[in-house]
């Protein structure tokens, strides 16, 4: 219990004294995960919705295999992109592995899935009727779209704060495809994996506030976000 006290105190020693090694991986962890999840929205924002809109055979098969994907293990996101950005991979001659730019990659890849399927959930919470009263006014085709979209905005800011909270708790893919280099690739959680590892657990116990933090934030994000 006193290891458990001692390394709490510590912790909150280091955050509010400001410690440069802890805030430069939490800083470092918050540029890779907006990156990640700036390019995934800017993608598959567009994506569900073009699901949504559009009718096509194997929708419902697509829309089914995209939430299937919601709890693709990460480890499996970073065997993928390791072989791709691997020397013997397609894309090796890039020399990205073990750089910030593959996690960023793998983290595309692995929230890419909820930020479309729950695109494609919160267009569909629209009541039909605004669409009928869009079109009723005599609104075209894409005016009706954007007005759909804009109603569901809440519904695809909340996948886009999912998905950066996917990201930036993830811990598999950091290592396989980052290699945990300090001062390089090293994210909250894979510093805490090695700072536990080798027994500095106040350090580990400082990230691990920050990353609970993060977390909460998030949380209450959504949950404003989904009560407006």
């Amino acid at each position: 219990m006193d290891l458990v006290i001692d390394s709490f105190v510590t912790a909150l020693r280091l955050i509010f004294t400001g410690d440069r090694e802890v805030f430069s991986i939490a800083g470092r962890t918050l540029l890779i995960s907006t990156v990640s999840t700036s390019i995934a929205a800017s993608i598959f924002v567009p994506v569900g919705s073009l699901i949504y809109f559009h009718n096509f055979p194997g929708k419902g098969l697509l829309v089914n295999i995209i939430q299937t994907l919601f709890s693709m293990p990460t480890v499996f996101v970073g065997l993928l992109v390791f072989i791709t950005l691997s020397k013997e991979g397609p894309l090796g001659s890039l020399g990205l592995l073990f750089t910030p730019a593959a996690i960023i990659i793998g983290h595309v890849i692995l929230i890419s899935p909820i930020i479309a399927g729950l695109t494609i959930s919160a267009l569909r919470s629209v009541a039909p009727e605004i669409q009928d009263t869009a079109m009723s006014l005599g609104a075209s085709r894409l005016q009706t779209i954007y007005t759909i979209v804009r109603e569901a905005r809440y519904g695809v800011s909340t996948a886009v704060l999912l998905g950066f909270g996917r990201a930036i708790s993830e811990i598999g893919l950091a290592i396989i495809v980052g290699g945990n280099i300090r001062g390089y690739t090293r994210t909250l959680t894979t510093a805490m994996s090695i700072e536990i590892s080798t027994g500095n657990f106040e350090l580990a116990m400082a990230l691990g506030i920050i990353l609970v933090s993060l977390a909460l934030a998030v949380n209450i994000l959504v949950s404003r976000l989904q009560h407006r």
